[in-house]
């Protein structure tokens, strides 16, 4: 279950609260990942700097909401006001491989990162998906300029050897501010549809639709049906669209397309797909937008989809567990089994997180595979890790092995608890009784304490 999110945020500051945007009170089942494609991120040039050096207030704000979910962040791309965030479930982690960023600038013939796409690419339980998120040229007269520029951005090739191009991923979703406008019908007739909740016709003189039928490298993507209201433009914190003095007129710039490589292949040919030739498929569950959301002139959209996979990866690379018990009285032990496969490296690790950890650098510690090994057979491995390491106050923890080649968590341990240093509770306890009856002489009473 996968949910997309495109948001122009119009350079504002996260909201107070995102429940309803990702869904969390949803009585369905939980989402596996989030996408979250934002445009306009606040991009002057000292915030850009600053971003550089640490995660910018965006990326921070989603990681505090979903990481006490279970959810990390797998990866991240920015350029400029274009973001792109990919957060999933631990469980998912050691199936998701080969994963590449990559952004491609069309502002400023292509010298200026204003506008143009971002994206992240990966192998899913053995299938390769892209994510794109993109922000193409504004206004209404520019659609011939938006065509181009999307079909630039999909051409765009991963500099690493062996990646296949965007439009040779089995899956693909492109979405953002896609900026295509209602064209032909003036103002009036286009509120008076919106405000009668008659959006079936603005549909075909949509700039996408219309492009869509006679523009090839967009005949092969899919989009749900638009029964929301056109999510530009509005008057900051309300559903009023503009009442500035350039009334723009309103138009659905936030979309979200996919594509399906096998699908496409299919459809020149005769007849159907059997079962097992259909090894993945997209099902949209909801496309909409969220009038509650105000900090932009955008209202953000939402794609909620089921992706069914016949998994071509049904074992992790490595299984590990926990030792004994652990705490930080002793060192403690690791024990792991690689698969033959695995393209081990001594740059190889283990690392110690807590359940709700944030991103694949937010280790408590790690030990080296090589490094700190003590024992090995043809069945399994043992590491140690320095009670040293070992938080005191104990908790809930997890392990996941990082490969250096494939530069992702390919296993993870169940969760398991490290038990608190009785050593060091002991040695707190005697302190405080210590200062209590160090009291001074002039407090008398606890009251007065």
């Amino acid at each position: 279950r996968l949910h997309l999110v495109t948001w122009n945020v119009g350079t504002a500051s996260p909201p107070p609260d995102v429940t309803s945007l990702l869904q969390l009170n949803s009585l369905g089942p939980t989402v596996d990942m989030y996408v979250i494609g934002l445009q306009e991120v606040n991009s002057r040039i000292t915030n850009f700097l600053s971003d550089l050096a640490f995660d910018d207030p965006w990326s921070i704000f989603f990681m505090t909401v979903l990481s006490p979910l279970g959810y990390i962040k797998l990866s991240s791309v920015r350029m400029q006001g274009l973001l792109l965030l990919l957060f999933v479930k631990h469980v998912h982690l050691p199936f998701i491989r080969d994963i590449h960023t990559h952004y491609t600038r069309t502002g400023l013939y292509g010298y200026w990162g204003n506008k143009g796409g971002v994206t992240v690419r990966m192998s899913l339980y053995g299938h390769t998906v892209c994510f794109m998120n993109c922000h193409l040229p504004a206004h209404m007269e520019n659609t011939e300029q938006r065509l181009d520029d999307f079909e630039k951005i999909l051409e765009m090739q991963f500099e690493e050897e062996n990646i296949p191009s965007t439009l040779d991923h089995d899956v693909l979703f492109c979405f953002g501010d896609l900026n295509f406008r209602i064209a032909d019908y003036g103002i009036h007739f286009v509120r008076e549809s919106i405000n009668n909740k008659r959006y079936n016709l603005l549909w075909e003189k949509d700039q996408l639709n219309m492009a869509k039928k006679k523009e090839a490298f967009l005949q092969e993507f899919i989009e749900g049906p638009l029964q929301f209201k056109p999510t530009y433009k509005f008057d900051l914190y309300s559903d009023v669209y503009d009442t500035s003095e350039k009334r723009r007129k309103p138009a659905w710039t936030d979309r979200i397309l996919w594509r399906v490589k096998n699908l496409c292949q299919h459809a020149s040919k005769e007849g159907k797909f059997t079962e097992e030739e259909q090894t993945i498929s997209v099902t949209l569950n909801n496309y909409i937008s969220h009038m509650s959301y105000g900090i932009s002139d955008h209202k953000p959209v939402t794609g909620t989809f089921g992706l069914e996979l016949k998994p071509l990866l049904s074992h992790p690379l490595v299984t590990l567990n926990p030792e004994g018990e652990w705490s930080a009285e002793h060192d403690v032990l690791i024990s792991y089994s690689a698969a033959p496969e695995l393209p081990s490296s001594a740059w190889d690790w283990i690392g110690l997180f807590k359940v709700a950890f944030r991103h694949v650098n937010d280790y408590v510690t790690y030990a080296w595979v090589e490094d700190d090994e003590i024992s090995s057979n043809k069945d399994s491995k043992q590491v140690y890790m320095s009670a040293a390491e070992i938080p005191d106050m104990g908790g809930e923890f997890l392990l996941c092995y990082y490969s250096n080649n494939l530069q992702s968590i390919v296993g993870i341990s169940q969760p398991f608890q490290i038990q608190p240093n009785r050593t060091l509770i002991g040695k707190d306890l005697t302190q405080e009784e210590n200062s209590w009856m160090q009291k001074p002489d002039n407090l008398e009473s606890h009251d007065e304490f």
